[in-house]
Parts: C-alpha cells; structure tokens; sequence
C-alpha cells in the first residue's frame, strides 16, 4: 500500500469536506476524431483530423498536431492563440457544424509518409474498390 504525503491527505480531506458546497460539475466535449479508417484500424490515429475546442464557440481543424486548416482550405503551421492575430484566428477558427464539415472534407485528402488513404486501407485489406 502506498503512504500518500500528510500534505496530500489534507488537502484530500478537505477537498472532501468542501465538495458539497461547489458548483455541480459540467462536461463538454472538445475534440472530435474525424478518418476515413476504422475506428479498429491501427493506422487511424495516424491519418487523422482533429476538431478540438478553441474556446468562444469557435474550433479549430488540426492535422499532426501542429498542423492548422485555415478557411482558404490550405494547413498552416501553429495551433497557439497567443502567437497569431485577430485575422489568423479568424481564419482559423470555425462553428463546430463547419469545422467538421471542413475536417470531412480534408479526410479522404490525409497522406502519412507518401501514402494515401486507399494506401492505409490496402494495408490491411481494406481497400475500396476502384472506381
């Protein structure tokens, strides 16, 4: 059994003893995954886009983390809010009903090291058929 520090056992004492007076918790959701692989692909993460809450109502597309969809539908490096402008931000920051348009739309265009999409799915069997 682990002995916690006596500073750790009182601050959990009183976190306990204080929690019926504090606000009732919220939960929001602020990351969306959006792929064109299955959820039990390994490769999914991989090609990946993400929606992920900026805050104000406004979300961000995100591509390999630092990897930003600008609404002229070219990525930009850099994700930060404190290192961009007023006219970056409102390029880059969308409703969540066009973020995920956006994100749906870039989906099927994702490359990982040269290799597409049908590339990914081929991997592993998946391949759709050729048009």
């Amino acid at each position: 059994m682990t002995t916690n520090p006596a500073w750790f056992t009182a601050a959990q004492q009183r976190a306990e003893a204080e929690a019926p007076n504090v606000p009732e918790p919220t939960a929001h959701a602020v990351e969306y995954e959006v792929s064109c692989l299955p959820d039990d692909d390994i490769n999914r993460h991989l090609y990946a886009i993400r929606v992920q809450y900026r805050g104000n109502g406004r979300y961000a597309v995100i591509r390999c983390g630092d990897l930003c969809l600008g609404a002229d539908g070219t990525w930009d490096h850099g994700v930060k809010e404190y290192d961009r402008g007023d006219d970056w931000l409102d390029a880059h920051r969308f409703d969540l009903e066009t973020a995920l348009r956006l994100a749906k739309e870039q989906a099927p265009l994702v490359t990982v090291n040269g290799r597409t999409v049908s590339d990914a799915l081929g991997l592993t069997g998946r391949r759709p058929a050729s048009a």
